[in-house]
């Protein structure tokens, strides 16, 4: 497993992380989920990415349980804020920034996270408001470092603007090579500031591991057959989109990799992605993924690639 600089920081972070979203403490059983986290730390997988809003906190209950017995130096923890708790705990307003970073700690029975994010961006809450609690939250110690998922250019250039308040290290964006609309603007402006990507959805929910034919059912057993973890696999039906991946499938075998290998090599030869966070039901998933850490492709063979996906993909 190779690392790499999480933006500003000084945390090195595992080229390949693990997810809980749609996972742990929820659609996964828990055996499986334990073993999956398990396989992570012998791999050498060092970061863990979490939010509140998981299964309604399950997922953090499930690692706070499972990470317990683990030195806390021994792995970098994530986890996030901004979607509905209840009907009143929502946004990244000063109090909720507060009561939600207490009950996550809570529930990952630990003393601080590695790196605290917005889920999302709070039109509805002053952006000082927010980050001057974000702030307060690291000066107390609670939180290492502070960083955002999906925010836009100029949401985040506002950030940057604001005096006196913690900088953020860390963009999560949805990346793959179906959807680069990351590299129209959030890349460049990061790279220039200290933060990197940590992208989730590499694989795309799975449609580019090639597992999703087009003009066929998806195969028995995949999320897609999930009612618990089918969520955004709208692009699992679009027969153009699976018809471009699998002209993937011999760029792969002439690699020597697996289709999904192959995926998390190409958002993983962006300098600015500091890692790929994959979400695994099992641990041989984990296994395959970790192993796409070192995978390097010379400029032939991205160009093959876009020449397989680069019609379809969302920009």
């Amino acid at each position: 497993m190779r690392y790499r600089q999480l933006g500003s920081s000084d945390l090195r972070v595992s080229e390949i992380s693990l997810g809980s979203w749609l996972t742990y403490g929820g659609g996964v059983e828990r055996e499986q989920a334990e073993a999956c986290v398990a396989k992570a730390f012998e791999l050498g997988i060092n970061f863990i990415d979490t939010a509140n809003v998981y299964a309604r906190g399950g997922a953090e209950t499930f690692l706070g349980e499972v990470l317990a017995g683990r030195p806390r130096d021994s792995y970098v923890l994530a986890t996030k804020l901004f979607f509905p708790m209840s009907e009143q705990d929502r946004g990244l307003s000063g109090a909720q920034v507060h009561k939600q970073i207490d009950a996550s700690l809570a529930r990952l029975r630990t003393d601080h996270v590695d790196l605290y994010q917005c889920h999302r961006y709070d039109v509805q809450t002053p952006l000082e408001e927010t980050m001057e609690a974000l702030t307060e939250v690291v000066r107390q110690g609670k939180a290492r470092y502070i960083g955002f998922s999906e925010w836009t250019a100029e949401q985040i250039q506002a950030a940057l603007d604001l005096p006196e308040v913690e900088k953020f290290v860390s963009s999560q964006p949805q990346y793959s090579m179906v959807w680069r609309v990351p590299e129209a603007e959030v890349i460049d402006l990061c790279a220039r500031d200290g933060i990197s990507q940590i992208v989730w959805s590499p694989l795309a929910q799975g449609v580019l591991t090639g597992k999703y034919r087009p003009g066929q059912p998806p195969p028995a057993g995949s999320r897609a057959t999930s009612e618990q973890m089918n969520m955004f696999m709208d692009r699992a039906r679009d027969d153009a989109v699976l018809g471009a991946v699998q002209q993937l499938r011999p760029i792969a075998q002439q690699l020597g990799i697996t289709m999904a290998q192959l995926a998390l090599a190409w958002v993983l030869r962006e300098p600015n992605v500091a890692s790929a966070i994959i979400g695994a039901s099992r641990p041989e998933q984990v296994e395959e993924n970790a192993a796409a850490s070192g995978i390097e492709l010379d400029d032939e063979l991205l160009a093959e690639i876009d020449g397989a996906v680069g019609a379809v993909a969302q920009r």
